[in-house]
C-alpha cells in the first residue's frame, strides 16, 4: 500500500532533489508526476484484470503504435503520434522510449526503463521513468492483457483498470481487429467508453517503420 499524502510528499521532494542535480525542471517534473500517477495509490477491491500466460520478450521489442487509451495526466501533452518503442538492454531490463506530437506539432521524448519482478509472471512488468544513479523509482506496473499470437496488436493495462493502451505494430487497425479488442478489454471489466482513439495520421505517410 502506498499513502497518497506521503507519496505526493516525497514525490515532490524527490523532484527538487533531481532539479538541483540536473538543472532539467520540465522533464523531470513531468517523469515524476507520470510515474507517480502510474503507482498503485488504493487497494484493489475487485479481481484485477488477467494477463496473458507468456510473452517472448524479444518478440516484443521494437516500435509500438498507440492505438487507443484512457487519457491520463501525464499525457496530457500529447495531442498526436503517440509510440513507444522497446528494446532489450543487456542487463535483461528493456529500455522505453516513448514519443508523441503536442498540438504545436514539436516531438516529445521520454525515456524509461521496463523489467519483469517474478520471472513467473512474465506479463507483469514494471516500468519507471525516473532514474536516479541508476536506480528506477516511482515504478509503475505495465500489465500485458492481451496479445495477438503474431505480436501485432497487444493491450496493456493495470491491476485498478485506470489505465489502459492498446498497441499495434501499425499505425492503424482493422476495423474487426479492434472491435475484438473492445471485446476482450469489456470482458475483463474495462469500459471501453473511457478510451480514446489516438490520432496516428502523422505516422501513416511515411511512416518506415
Amino acid at each position: 500500500m502506498i499513502d497518497w499524502a506521503s507519496g505526493q510528499e516525497y514525490a515532490s521532494m524527490a523532484a527538487e532533489v533531481l532539479i538541483m542535480l540536473t538543472g532539467n525542471w520540465w522533464w523531470i517534473a513531468l517523469a515524476v508526476t507520470g510515474s507517480f500517477l502510474l503507482l498503485s495509490t488504493s487497494q484493489v477491491t475487485v479481481s484485477p484484470p488477467k494477463v496473458v500466460d507468456n510473452v517472448d520478450l524479444e518478440r516484443y521489442t521494437g516500435r509500438w503504435y498507440s492505438i487507443a487509451h484512457i487519457p491520463t495526466t501525464f499525457e496530457r501533452g500529447c495531442a498526436a503520434g503517440t509510440t513507444a518503442t522497446y528494446e532489450l538492454s543487456l542487463d535483461g531490463k528493456i529500455e522505453v522510449v516513448n514519443e508523441c506530437y503536442n498540438k504545436q506539432g514539436l516531438l516529445k521524448v521520454a525515456r524509461g526503463k521496463a523489467w519483469i519482478p517474478n520471472p513467473e509472471q512474465p506479463a507483469k512488468l514494471k516500468v519507471s521513468f525516473v532514474q536516479v544513479f541508476g536506480v528506477s523509482l516511482f515504478a509503475g506496473d505495465y500489465w500485458i492483457i492481451d496479445l495477438a499470437p503474431d505480436y501485432s496488436y497487444a493491450v496493456v493495462g493495470h491491476p485498478t483498470r485506470k489505465y489502459g493502451w492498446v498497441l499495434s505494430r501499425t499505425p492503424t487497425l482493422p476495423a474487426d481487429t479492434l472491435l475484438e479488442i473492445q471485446k476482450t478489454l469489456e470482458a475483463q471489466g474495462y469500459d471501453w467508453s473511457r478510451f480514446q482513439l489516438i490520432d496516428q495520421s502523422i505516422n501513416v505517410v511515411g511512416s518506415g517503420s
